[in-house]
């Protein structure tokens, strides 16, 4: 502990984020929130409360692209697994609805109408040249 020189030692300084129990920086969005000049003045809960949903989110996001991931049989999250991630859960999905993530690529979907019909009933499917699916 460094002395501030009258004898006293400083007290080991703690941030609002520690404070709060959150991994995003509680003092960074509390600047954002005022340099935006969102409204003339921020109070000391809000901007507590905003990292806490955007860490919430993150989270949430990062859970689903890893699960993604390992799905994939892949160690590293790239951003086709955050694509499939967001478009395949349905809050998400509305939330982020007119974002276009970057070499996300789209969802694996084949019309119904293309898929080869399923006429015969029983013995006549064997002879069928097309594809099965």
């Amino acid at each position: 502990m460094s002395s501030t020189g009258r004898g006293k030692p400083k007290a080991k300084s703690v941030s609002k984020s520690q404070k709060a129990g959150l991994q995003f920086p509680v003092g960074r969005v509390s600047r954002f929130l005022k340099k935006g000049r969102y409204a003339q003045r921020v109070g000391s809960g809000s901007p507590v409360y905003l990292s806490a949903v955007l860490e919430y989110l993150a989270a949430e996001v990062l859970e689903l692209a890893g699960n993604a991931a390992r799905d994939n049989k892949k160690n590293r999250i790239v951003p086709r697994h955050i694509q499939l991630a967001v478009r395949n859960d349905d809050e998400l999905s509305k939330l982020l609805g007119s974002v276009t993530i970057a070499n996300g690529g789209v969802l694996p979907n084949i019309h119904q109408t293309l898929l080869p019909k399923k006429a015969g009933k029983g013995k006549g499917e064997s002879d069928s040249a097309s594809q099965q699916f």
